[in-house]
């Protein structure tokens, strides 16, 4: 069986705990999946002797209502993943550049479609936000490259005049840019950070996002891209498995979308609170905590190796991010949940070490 490369690995450790797992592993919204959008699933279930919409086209036009952009615009996965290996296969690129450490689906996607992967080191003395130094690592010989804003593991944004700056080269050189927005309604700002707007000055440039995060969804599977590039969609869809999109994802993430339209913003107020409390508490354990501007924190505990197989001992999941590259196995991040579920982090924390 192959290794598990991401967090959320539930089933994994459930056999081996007693008793309640709290998952910090799996950085999601905190205040958990809407009812409106567990009902509506629950109701989609009735209807699934019917074939799903293999367009979503109902969802589409709800996500282009959302986000501003043309319901056209818009190819709906199975997830954010099924469109990073879709992005891949369409385009066929030969040379990539991905920055490290970040979501390790980029280069997974490109490995297996035979294309070769140059990696842009963030810094740590930097707190590995990314700079226009990139654009020295974006030559001729670039067919692609994936960016992530904030990035994850580490929860940083990409600066405005740098990604512009990012863009406009790879522009002139005709560099295709995939952008990964997931985390987009759980960062501050939220939907003012959206660089939907940019798409026709950059007709390059996709978008990644996601219900699967801002609505605490994940086994529903549920995301989409956006992007102007009419032969690109056609690509998208021809590299699709028929019906990726199954009829409860569909109902799910329409009523997020128009019964919950707030529920990430309300995310984003509490976060405002619990993220700093969290990083505080960590430091007072002996933690170097990185800022971030979502919801997960990336620590470290220098010299600490097994604090991941610690807390899964006590019932408590975290990320470790040993498989990252440019991080190391003394490396984790751990989700912002709900106070009480912090506070039995933190006591746990102080128990292991």
């Amino acid at each position: 069986m192959a290794d598990y490369a991401h967090g959320g690995d539930f089933w994994s450790v459930r056999p081996g705990v007693d008793g309640n797992i709290l998952d910090f592993s799996a950085n999601l919204n905190p205040l958990g999946m809407p009812e409106a959008v567990r009902a509506a699933a629950r109701r989609a279930v009735d209807g699934a002797e019917r074939y799903p919409d293999p367009f979503c086209r109902e969802l589409a036009a709800a996500i282009a209502a959302r986000d501003g952009v043309p319901a056209e615009w818009i190819v709906c996965g199975n997830g954010a993943a099924d469109l990073i290996f879709r992005l891949v296969f369409a385009l066929g690129p030969r040379k990539a550049v991905v920055t490290a450490p970040t979501f390790s689906e980029y280069a997974q996607a490109l490995s297996a479609a035979g294309c070769r992967v140059e990696r842009h080191l963030l810094r740590e003395e930097t707190d590995f936000a990314l700079t226009a130094e990139m654009i020295a690592d974006l030559r001729d010989d670039v067919d692609i490259l994936f960016l992530c804003t904030p990035n994850n593991p580490t929860g940083v944004p990409i600066e405005t005049e740098v990604l512009a700056a990012i863009l406009d080269h790879c522009r002139a050189k005709g560099i295709r840019v995939v952008l990964d927005e997931c985390f987009l309604q759980l960062t501050d700002g939220g939907p003012a950070n959206s660089r939907a707007s940019w798409l026709e000055r950059y007709p390059g440039l996709t978008l990644l996002r996601a219900l699967t995060k801002c609505y605490a969804m994940p086994g529903l599977r549920l995301g989409y891209c956006i992007t102007g590039d009419g032969e690109l969609r056609e690509k998208l869809w021809a590299c699709a498995q028929p019906w990726s999109v199954s009829a409860v994802a569909q109902a799910a993430g329409l009523a997020a979308l128009t019964e919950c339209p707030y529920h990430p913003a309300q995310a984003r107020d509490f976060l405002a609170k619990e993220r700093p409390f969290l990083a505080r508490a960590l430091e007072g354990l002996g933690m170097k905590v990185y800022p971030a501007a979502a919801n997960y924190l990336l620590f470290r505990r220098a010299g600490c190796t097994d604090l991941k197989e610690r807390l899964a001992r006590r019932g408590i999941l975290i990320r470790s991010c040993a498989n990252y590259p440019g991080l190391g196995p003394d490396y984790y991040r751990a989700a912002v949940r709900p106070h009480e579920e912090n506070l039995v982090l933190i006591q746990t924390l102080r128990e292991v070490l």
